[in-house]
């Protein structure tokens, strides 16, 4: 029987627990989450401590960096 794929919800939070902090640029890339805002919110939901980290790049784009608290 093959193995159960992982939801966006497991990944990210997966992710999380090893590195700390994702973009929704990161996780579009990486995991083809096209809404990361949606998963931090039903994290959050389950309890995970959640900060969100408003930023700017070089050229101006603004940005929100999700990290574990």
């Amino acid at each position: 029987m093959p193995k159960a794929l992982m939801t966006q919800d497991e990944m990210i939070r997966r992710h999380m627990d090893m590195v700390g902090s994702i973009t929704c640029v990161e996780a579009q890339a990486v995991y083809r989450v096209r809404s990361l805002t949606s998963v931090m919110s039903r994290l959050r939901k389950d309890g995970m401590d959640i900060r969100s980290e408003r930023k700017t790049d070089p050229m101006g784009q603004r940005y929100v960096r999700y990290h574990t608290v």
